[in-house]
């Protein structure tokens, strides 16, 4: 097992649940608080297994993943620095729904299920954070739902990489590494698809793909 090392409160503050909590909070946080580094390609939680800590991602990108018998993947989600899982098994004592695996090496703050709780007990405006957090993802699972049903590849892809983007002086740039397989295990499409898909985005002018990320014209709204 890799090392595991205490946590600074300057770390925990850089992750929106912390930001701008008081020093008597975050140090409280911090005392219960530890950090570990999983490599890229290692497995940090697997479907099934019991909840023992909720997560956050301090560096590096994972992956959330659902397999059937025949290794067959689907990936949910993509997890980047600010990032949180595992905050689902403060509620109840089921088991993790899906798995949780390193695309790149990745910094891991890691607190313990019972001390979460009972930061969330003390402290009004994590447990409010966290029920925020809760219902953006309902809200992301309800669009990715709808996204299946009803649009075509195209509106597919166009669809993720605009809610994966962020701003980056003015221009909507997917900075996070992301394989034109992992897109397809997103959307539920072949790869040989998405790579048709993704170079008739290029040749209309709707994306730009560069070593910096992925460039997302305006007008890729409109797909």
């Amino acid at each position: 097992m890799s090392q595991q090392n205490a946590v600074s409160t300057i770390a925990l503050k850089t992750f929106p649940l912390f930001s701008g909590l008081s020093d008597d909070v975050i140090a409280a946080v911090a005392r219960h608080a530890l950090m570990r580094r999983f490599p890229r390609g290692q497995t940090v939680v697997r479907a099934g297994d019991r909840t023992d800590y909720v997560y956050f991602v301090l560096t590096g990108s994972l992956k959330v993943v659902v397999s059937d018998e025949d290794g067959r993947e689907v990936i949910l989600s993509i997890l980047g620095q600010g990032e949180l899982f595992g905050e689902m098994g403060m509620f109840g004592e089921q088991p993790r729904s899906a798995s949780v695996v390193a695309v790149v090496a990745a910094d891991l703050v890691m607190i313990a299920k019972h001390d979460f709780r009972e930061l969330m007990q003390d402290n009004f405006e994590i447990a409010w954070r966290i029920m925020c957090n809760l219902a953006e993802r309902l809200r992301n699972a309800d669009r990715k739902i709808e996204s299946l049903a009803l649009m075509d590849v195209y509106g597919r892809v166009a669809g993720l990489l605009l809610e994966m983007s962020e701003d980056v002086d003015g221009e909507s740039v997917v900075v996070r590494k992301i394989s034109k397989q992992d897109i397809a295990k997103m959307i539920g499409a072949s790869r040989e698809m998405v790579s048709r898909v993704m170079k008739d985005l290029g040749q209309q002018g709707l994306i730009e793909e560069t070593p910096n990320g992925i460039i997302l014209r305006e007008r890729l709204n409109e797909l």
